[in-house]
């Protein structure tokens, strides 16, 4: 059986027991980032070896990652934060496993984007959920979205935010948004109103650590 265990987007304590449980019994678990992981295992006192799997490497791992699960009863994925496979490794594997007919099991669990849709205020009852942009085509992306009427989910870096900020008022005039920082940790914040008066308020911040743009729909 190949488990899917969601760990903390930032606070160790928001992991479930039964989470916790599978880890521990887990004969593998296979890693987005073996360090990141090993502080969450050392926090529970689990024992277990770590495959490390990423996004570079999923690909040529596969085969290998497979042939463990087949010798092995129970296995855990678990990526950096959140649940595998939204935004993060997981899905190339958890398709694989599918076609061998390997048994798998989704542990329900902290997934960042779901606590920043519903604290922003916005419509809950329907929504899009893009990730992140792609870098290349982000423009035509945005240009599209702009006809979209739900609430618009958006991940983005430190790095890319107020050019992504920027770039989305341009197409999405005068609407609201809500920008969520390094949910669930120590520095979290939350910038609401218009999307230029956001820009300028975070333009006057110390832009770092992890981002959730949330784009209020038509007529919520």
């Amino acid at each position: 059986m190949l488990y899917i265990v969601p760990t903390p987007i930032g606070n160790l304590e928001d992991i479930t027991i039964r989470s916790i449980k599978v880890l521990e019994k887990s004969e593998l678990i296979i890693a987005e980032n073996s360090k990141k992981t090993t502080i969450l295992l050392n926090k529970y006192n689990i024992k277990c070896p770590i495959y490390s799997c990423n996004v570079f490497n999923e690909k040529k791992k596969i085969p290998i990652i497979t042939e463990k699960i087949k010798n092995l009863n129970i296995i855990s994925l678990v990526s950096d934060a959140g649940t595998p496979g939204i935004s993060d490794p997981g899905f190339l594997l958890i398709r694989e496993c599918i076609s061998l007919n390997i048994p798998i099991s989704c542990l329900p669990g902290p997934t960042a984007f779901i606590p920043a849709l519903i604290q922003s205020g916005f419509s809950c009852e329907k929504f899009v959920f893009e990730g992140f942009l792609p870098r290349k085509k982000k423009k035509k992306r945005l240009l599209f979205l702009a006809q979209e009427s739900r609430t618009i989910i958006i991940y983005e870096s430190p790095y890319r935010l107020l050019k992504t900020l920027q770039n989305i008022s341009e197409y999405f005039e005068n609407r609201n948004v809500v920008v969520v920082k390094e949910l669930t940790k120590i520095y979290e914040n939350t910038y609401r109103g218009n999307i230029h008066d956001v820009i300028l308020e975070l333009e006057q911040t110390n832009i770092k650590g992890e981002y959730i743009i949330i784009i209020q729909g038509f007529n919520n």
